[in-house]
């Protein structure tokens, strides 16, 4: 078994790229159509560590650059999923989804979902309600695409539920592999009891991202994520068989996505794993299951949490 192969540059033989600087430059070196699918979350113009404040035209403008080239390199069966919050001025919100659709639009991309992230966890407002969700956002280019419902369905809620008239009386009514997840997702996002918890203020979940991997690429797909930050969207991606590109501007963040992934193809990574519930009645209590994970051609072990390691949100 061979070891994985990380570049500092664009190489369609390597098992995953993290490129230090800017997006545009990096995007500039990858071809048209190489990529299944483009997940981010990119800066919302909050003024955080990796970004520049702006002003709201230029900030739109910023974007419209980014997502033309990430259209370019898309797959003509590939997805893109474009992750954001809500722009705050002066205690009004804008929702940055709504500002930034027309781009995509006018790139004749086809939204086929506006998934809502909700989490339990973040700031309390006093003067509106607090804010408790995010919004992804799923184009595809157009109507022949890669959707593997299977590969993410969930546990029923009634999973004893059956038809109770018409020739199917009696056998169960739901989906034997589990049901759709929908267009909610309840996923904790990375605060500081988080198992996933880096220097970075603003970082994906990596189950956040699996769920788009799997759903929406097949195996060795190229996953491509413009604004990298601490690597997420490369674990993601690596735990599932696929190859990752990625771009971020902050050295130290490059740092710790580097350290990751090799805790990660060590099998010594700390992740929250997809199928733990949010809320968990029986605490501790509740046996912690075995899981592997696949990174570029390696089998390893992911060691989980500890019973006695568990916090809230975790």
């Amino acid at each position: 078994m061979g070891t994985l192969k990380i570049s500092p540059t664009f190489d369609p033989m390597a098992d995953c790229v993290l490129f230090e600087g800017d997006c545009l430059e990096f995007l500039s070196t990858i071809p048209d159509g190489f990529v299944k699918l483009v997940v981010t979350s990119p800066p919302y113009n909050l003024g955080k560590p990796y970004e520049r404040r702006l002003k709201m035209g230029e900030y739109i403008e910023q974007q419209r650059r980014v997502i033309e080239e990430c259209v370019r390199v898309l797959d003509e069966t590939g997805s893109l999923c474009w992750q954001v919050g809500n722009y705050v001025e002066r205690g009004e919100i804008i929702p940055l989804d709504i500002v930034l659709y027309p781009i995509f639009a006018s790139l004749k991309l086809h939204l086929r979902n506006r998934i809502i992230w909700h989490f339990g966890h973040g700031l309390h407002a006093s003067k509106r309600f607090s804010g408790r969700y995010e919004v992804i956002l799923w184009f595809t280019k157009g109507d022949e695409y890669t959707f593997n419902l299977d590969a993410v369905r969930v546990p029923q809620k009634y999973p004893n539920k059956r038809h109770f008239k018409g020739p199917k009386r009696g056998q169960l009514s739901g989906h034997p592999l589990g049901k759709n997840p929908s267009d909610v997702w309840e996923i904790p996002n990375v605060k500081a009891n988080h198992v996933e918890k880096t220097i970075h203020p603003c970082q994906f979940p990596v189950e956040l991202v699996e769920r788009l991997v799997l759903a929406l690429t097949d195996e060795r797909d190229w996953v491509l994520d413009p604004f990298m930050g601490v690597g997420s969207t490369a674990i993601a991606a690596l735990m599932h068989g696929r190859r990752a590109l990625g771009a971020e501007i902050v050295p130290e963040y490059v740092a710790v996505a580097k350290e990751r992934l090799r805790l990660g193809e060590a099998g010594q990574l700390r992740v929250r794993p997809m199928e733990r519930p949010v809320y968990d009645p029986l605490g501790s209590r509740r046996p912690v299951p075995p899981k592997f994970v696949r990174l570029g051609s390696k089998q390893a072990r992911l060691p989980l949490l500890d019973s006695c390691e568990r916090e809230e949100g975790v």
